[in-house]
């Protein structure tokens, strides 16, 4: 009991303070039920591997998600470090407030049919926390933003938190609950999510520039409560779409901003084909994507300033797997590559037009394998309605990592950014921004 009271204490809301026990509650009850079965087995032998071989610092918390694995349950510790300086241009190459930023992700999923018998079912819970928004608003004046991992000074908060059920083999998945509609389990074809890509889709291990994890023309909300569903009623087509809350803040549950007052509500509908194209070394993934957005909320117009409702917008995104290496199913290695592109109403939304492009070479140099290079370039095209205050009409990015497997739960990416126009001001100078990250798996 005082473990749950120390939860919710850390996560208290005057107004929802006993829905958040509830739900918390929920996972807690649930990490009991695994634990017991776990209890219940045999104790397995913890294999004493090399500490550079490990998937996780700890081996896996060192033998529990070995024993945890039979009963659906599986317990993740990350942390990334990322340390950023602006060495030329933008707002200033002094100060040093912000070039330090770091954030903490503890998951925990259940299989709800190994756990409970329920076939099909799934629940997960995110928790975060973090420090520094990075070096944008002392440093570098960006619109997007350098740094897609400065989350702000947050303590530890349940950012994510629902229930997934799938059926007719897995060609169907419902999810609800608090959903991040830019993010799902399987970051290779993004089930139940939205603007995916397999090379430009996280800042823990791919790009750091927001424009390159994703379009910025859609203005997805915060996490929050919401429902998505993934249908793939052919082997090469899927279909999707999701509604969530558009007032919502991840630091809360948001029952009080999808329930209390007028609920306005963020829509997305997407389609696409995931062919896969033959060559000598075997067939090439590919992934060509469009979607339609209504952003329901209220959004003042740039001319007269009046509100107007039901914003919308669409996109576009592909991969494409350009070159193997090897003729191995599940072998990575080689070239690919993306694109994505948005159009929103320039009335309402400060970025009308959007393109990016990159490309991406795992294991370039011999005996490193695991090693990522990449490549990509964003630009996005601002306003022209005269009170938007753009004195530049864009704003466009460079960015350049090469992400460093030291061992399996251990990258260090060395990353460099060139920021022209940034936000769409004249008056600041083109930026460098040089950086660092360290991500870990404990």
């Amino acid at each position: 009991m005082r473990i749950l009271l120390l939860v919710g204490f850390c996560l208290k809301s005057e107004r929802i303070i006993s829905v958040k026990r509830i739900l918390l509650s929920i996972a807690v009850l649930l990490s009991m039920v695994g634990f017991c079965k776990a209890a219940e087995q045999a104790e397995k032998e913890v294999k004493s591997d090399s500490i550079m071989e490990r998937n996780s610092l700890t081996n896996g918390f060192f033998g529990l998600n070995n024993r945890l694995a039979d009963s659906g349950l599986e317990l993740r510790l990350s942390a990334t470090q990322i340390y950023q300086q602006n060495t030329r241009g933008g707002i200033s190459t002094h100060r040093k407030a912000g070039r330090f930023t770091g954030s903490y992700d503890l998951e925990l999923t259940a299989d709800l049919q190994k756990l409970l018998g329920i076939e099909g079912g799934r629940f997960y819970i995110l928790t975060e926390s973090s420090f520094s928004n990075g070096i944008d608003g002392p440093s570098v004046g960006s619109y997007f933003g350098v740094n897609g991992d400065g989350e702000g000074n947050r303590s530890i908060m349940v950012t994510e938190m629902w229930y997934e059920q799938s059926a007719f083999d897995d060609n169907l998945r419902v999810r609800v609950g608090k959903l991040d509609l830019t993010g799902g389990f399987d970051h290779h074809n993004c089930p139940v999510a939205f603007d995916c890509s397999m090379y430009a889709n996280n800042e823990n291990n791919q790009f750091l520039n927001s424009a390159l994890i994703n379009n910025p023309t859609i203005p997805f909300p915060d996490r929050g409560l919401g429902v998505a569903a993934y249908l793939h009623p052919m082997s090469s087509w899927y279909l999707s779409a999701g509604a969530a809350d558009a007032k919502a803040d991840s630091r809360e549950t948001g029952f009080n901003t999808t329930f209390d007052g007028q609920s306005d509500f963020f829509y997305i509908f997407e389609t696409g084909i995931t062919p896969k194209i033959t060559s000598a070394k075997g067939p090439l993934q590919g992934a060509y994507r469009i979607g339609l957005w209504v952003d329901g909320q209220n959004k003042q117009k740039f001319s007269d300033g009046e509100n107007h409702r039901n914003d919308t917008g669409f996109y576009t995104t592909c991969d494409q797997m350009l070159w193997k290496e090897k003729d191995e199913p599940n072998d990575s290695q080689g070239l690919g590559g993306f694109f994505r592109a948005g159009f929103a109403n320039g009335k309402f939304d400060d970025v009308t037009d959007f393109w990016s492009i990159g490309l991406q070479y795992q294991g370039l140099f011999e005996d490193r394998d695991n090693d990522v290079l990449a490549f990509a370039m964003a630009q996005g095209v601002f306003t022209e309605q005269p009170n938007a205050g753009y004195s530049s009409d864009n704003e466009t990015v460079f960015e350049t990592y090469y992400n460093i497997a030291v061992a399996p739960w251990l990258h260090i990416s060395p990353d460099v950014q060139y920021i022209a126009n940034p936000g769409g001001d004249k008056s600041i100078n083109d930026a460098v921004v040089v950086g660092v990250r360290v991500q870990m798996v404990f």
